[in-house]
């Protein structure tokens, strides 16, 4: 999921709307001839079915044979692109041009300082800055990620932690794109090192001596499972090991920085354990203890804990609980569960306190007085968008912070008067080249699914755009209760400028309308997922939007297994696919316990060595099912180095799927050896990928020119 250039910043030129395009031709036969990977069966027998596995082998990362095949799939999409490499360049060009490349966040207040990132043009990382008092102070770089990413094609940031008093930093990096990370502290007055390398580090929080922090480790599948307390100067110590592999460790202070907290959760039930910042040398004190279908998380105020949790119903309530028995049985309402509202989380203040709210499959903000228990909603006016918190470190306070953009609004931070209620702008993002919002149009549409529910579609389109099927990209995810986010993206503007419709399918399985919308498309109903994207597809053609030999869709890792299965079921209705790191091999993946994540999303996906629970999974799995049939174009990516979707599942399924497929439509396979599950982290490279998409799909859609 290039090095940088020095490019003129140029404004689009002026059109009354982009033109009609003309009905997309069939793609001519490649007349390369693709890789072929050599078969080796590899035969499994399973509840009374046999698999066999032909491509098993490509596993093997270190066998110069893998590694082969793996370059000559990069080299045969390199030539099967190349007409476009203009268009990809073109494209490059735009979205770069439309950056403010050397930019300034909003700076926040902690402690006594203001803390920042900025970016240079020409320089692929932020940098991480602070002022001390005032912000025409002098600045104080604390990390230069440029400078630490040198000789690297790879570098990502994991925590960034400040010590209470100001002095120290801890921070963690990946240099692979494998999500390792190492922990390092430094002391910000001398740039000295006081703490690390210590590896495989994962959360972390202070307490409250400023000597002394807590952080996870992970086990050899990638599980965060030890939580350590590190004291300056001394060494590492075990305080808690979770056993159940099911469940992972994270470490945290409270906003009120009274407390650590360490929350214990699978994907289904959770507990959270407690200390006092300034009795670091305490033992945890457990809440309350894990159940089944039990979730829960908290902040703290004053005497008591707030405490989010679903123990009435799939979406949560709130309840507040004493500090010093803050069990069930104490629990006292604050906000009852509702039907039709999801609590995604809460936050605490020294005067107010705020649920993150979603309705109708959009956030809604709601901030209550803790002296009068008076309460306010933050409104939006957009039919689709997002808002979520910002950064918000100041206890005592009455502003809050929050985030929203839409597919229209660019990415934007407002400040929320507690006390009248109103919003002020603080920064939105700037986009260059005179980007207008009004010359685009954001809707919120409804697919009725096969059993009629409703299923959302968030959509933006130029205003100017005729009447008519149109080139339509359609996206989707759908998995683990994560709402598809409504968001902005320049780099968008170059395909909706070149007549582009794009389409956002919230399909069940994620969060967009709280707990039971994820209910209904996991485990045995996770065909629902697939049957409500391609009832959406169905919608927006048979609304006459779009057209099958118009319409792309895209989707990555959970959303790249949405992809895989909906191809086997339905390739008729599009003409390309874009899949990033799909896990597509889901069978194979879920029966190995030694991979990352597998054991965890048992309760996501279902456990095949359970008889039931594999027929759900032999029933959908993309790799498993791909059958002798015509698919769309495809472009399929993945990267060496990702730890979540392994890079064999994307490169065995195209190996398989070239042995089967009956079109002449191009099949191409693109991996990074240079980066992990997010694909490239310089937001240069990242441009360049983006732009190989991009004209991959306008060049299927008839829209090259």
């Amino acid at each position: 999921m290039s090095s940088p250039l020095r490019v003129p910043v140029t404004a689009p030129p002026a059109s009354p709307g982009p033109p009609a395009p003309p009905a997309p031709t069939a793609a001519p036969a490649v007349l390369l001839a693709p890789p072929a990977a050599e078969r080796r069966s590899r035969i499994l027998e399973l509840h009374g079915d046999r698999l066999v596995d032909d491509y098993h082998w490509l596993r093997n990362r270190d066998n110069p044979a893998v590694r082969a095949y793996l370059e000559a799939e990069n080299a045969y999409a390199e030539a099967v692109l190349a007409p476009t490499k203009p268009l990809q360049e073109q494209l490059y060009q735009e979205m770069l041009s439309r950056i403010k490349q050397t930019d300034l966040s909003v700076p926040y207040r902690e402690g006594e300082f203001w803390y920042y990132t900025r970016t240079e043009e020409g320089k692929q990382y932020p940098i991480h800055c602070r002022k001390r008092g005032m912000l025409n102070a002098g600045e104080e770089v604390l990390l230069d990620l440029n400078l630490l990413a040198e000789g690297r094609s790879y570098l990502a940031v994991g925590v960034l932690g400040i010590s209470p008093d100001g002095r120290l930093l801890a921070y963690s990096l990946d240099v692979t794109g494998s999500r390792e990370y190492t922990l390092w502290v430094k002391d910000l007055e001398t740039q000295a090192l006081v703490a690390g390398p210590l590896e495989h580090a994962g959360s972390m929080a202070w307490a409250a001596d400023n000597r002394t922090f807590f952080y996870t480790v992970e086990d050899d599948a990638r599980r965060q499972y030890r939580v350590y307390r590190h004291r300056l100067g001394g060494r590492s110590e075990l305080t808690y090991e979770e056993a159940d592999q099911r469940f992972r460790v994270a470490v945290a202070a409270s906003r009120s920085r009274r407390f650590v907290l360490l929350e214990v959760a699978s994907h289904t039930s959770s507990e959270v354990r407690v200390l006092a910042a300034t009795e670091p040398d305490a033992a945890w004190r457990l809440v309350a203890p894990r159940a089944p279908e039990r979730e829960y998380d908290l902040d703290h105020h004053g005497d008591r804990f707030f405490i989010r949790v679903n123990d009435t119903g799939r979406n949560f309530r709130v309840v507040t609980a004493p500090v010093d028995s803050p069990g069930p049985e104490h629990w006292v309402e604050v906000l009852p569960h509702r039907d039709t509202v999801m609590v995604e989380g809460i936050d605490c203040f020294a005067g107010h306190w705020v649920a993150w709210e979603r309705e109708a499959g959009l956030p809604k903000i709601r901030v209550a007085a803790l002296d009068t228990g008076a309460v306010r909603y933050v409104g939006f006016a957009e039919p689709a968008y997002e808002a979520y918190p910002a950064t918000n470190r100041q206890w005592d306070t009455t502003a809050l912070r929050y985030g929203y953009e839409s597919l229209v609004t660019p990415t934007s931070v407002f400040e929320y008067d507690v006390a009248t209620g109103g919003s002020t702008l603080l920064k939105q993002r700037e986009v260059l080249g005179g980007y207008q919002p009004a010359q685009y149009r954001s809707e919120r549409l409804h697919a009725a699914a096969e059993d009629g529910t409703p299923i959302p579609i968030s959509l933006v389109c130029r205003r100017d755009l005729p009447a008519g099927p149109r080139a339509l990209l359609l996206e989707g995810y759908g998995a683990y209760g994560i709402p598809f986010p409504v968001t902005f993206s320049s780099n968008r503007l170059s395909l909706l400028d070149r007549g582009v419709v794009i389409a956002l399918a919230h399909v069940r399985g994620g969060g967009e309308l709280g707990r039971p919308w994820h209910d209904q498309g996991r485990m045995a109903r996770k065909e629902t997922s697939f049957r409500d994207f391609i009832a959406v597809a169905r919608f927006l053609i048979g609304s006459g939007r779009t057209a099958p030999d118009r319409l792309g869709i895209e989707g990555g890792s959970a959303g790249g297994l949405l992809m895989g299965a909906v191809l086997n079921r339905a390739p008729e209705l599009f003409r390309a696919a874009v899949l990033q790191v799909p896990f597509v091999d889901v069978i194979n993946t879920m029966l190995d316990p030694s991979l990352p994540l597998t054991v965890g999303e048992y309760e996501e996906w279902g456990n095949p060595a359970i008889p039931e629970e594999y027929r759900v999974l032999r029933a959908y799995c993309p790799y498993t099912n791909l059958a002798r049939q015509a698919y769309p174009a495809m472009l399929v990516r993945t990267s060496f180095h990702d730890s979540q979707v392994m890079y064999w599942e994307p490169v065995k399924y195209v190996a398989k799927l070239r042995t089967l497929k009956t079109d002449s439509n191009p099949l191409l396979l693109t991996v990074n050896f240079g980066a992990g599950h997010v694909g490239a982290s310089g937001r240069y490279d990242r441009l360049r990928e983006v732009a190989v998409d991009y004209a991959f799909m306008l060049d299927q859609l008839g829209l090259r020119a």
